[in-house]
């Protein structure tokens, strides 16, 4: 609104005012690994920084209860800029899910994206044959933490809980169409406006626009 304000007096104000964010409750693991398949190694080791664009990716998925049944939302995001790169919602836990997330990124990027890491977890849908051809045709290297940690994933864990606490807590939704809508709009705000202090309190897409100028200013000169 054209006010600029420091983060610590948002705090202050905010314990002045018993003002605290909301929190959700401890998630039970769902990530079902598939022993049959040969192992992959952690790349990023916990390591949720990167020098550049397009060095490092990371993706999970998630569950959103709408009525009696479920919706599932996969997702990609750039570990530099924290732009969430490409998504996919469906009804079902198949491996598509994860395909049709990773190919929104891919094109995102233009399709070439050769090099990339992506890291996630240790889940059937990440583990699976198919799932490897789609990665190595892009030129994308696997990365997986173990099972069960979510320390091994922690950015892509931080972005779910925001999610959930922000379009979720304490709402129901009843249709597939709204759920789909809510999500989308959050995923929008979360690109376009959501600021990061990681980011120097830039939004994901200013951030990576702000990277592109200043990538361009040597070629100018």
């Amino acid at each position: 609104m054209g006010h600029t304000v420091n983060h610590k007096r948002v705090t202050r104000l905010a314990r002045k005012h018993y003002i605290v964010g909301s929190h959700l409750r401890k998630k039970k693991c769902t990530t079902i690994p598939d022993r049959l398949t040969p192992p992959v190694a952690d790349l990023v080791q916990r390591d949720f920084t990167a020098s550049t664009l397009d060095e490092k990716w990371c993706g999970d998925i998630t569950h959103v209860q709408v009525g009696a049944a479920w919706i599932r939302l996969a997702y990609v995001i750039d570990i530099r800029s924290r732009r969430v790169l490409g998504w996919s919602m469906a009804p079902h836990m198949r491996a598509e899910l994860v395909f049709d997330a990773l190919r929104a990124a891919v094109a995102t990027r233009g399709g070439d994206v050769t090099g990339v890491i992506f890291h996630a977890d240790r889940g059937s849908q990440y583990t699976s044959a198919a799932f490897a051809q789609v990665c190595d045709l892009h030129g994308i290297r696997r990365s997986m933490g173990r099972v069960g940690s979510s320390h091994d994933n922690a950015l892509v864990e931080s972005f779910w809980q925001e999610l959930k606490r922000e379009t979720m807590y304490r709402r129901v939704f009843v249709t597939m169409s709204r759920t789909r809508l809510e999500i989308f709009r959050w995923l929008t705000y979360c690109n376009a406006r959501r600021r990061h202090r990681a980011l120097s309190y830039l939004s994901p897409i200013e951030f990576e626009q702000h990277h592109h100028r200043t990538a361009e200013l040597p070629l100018t000169a």
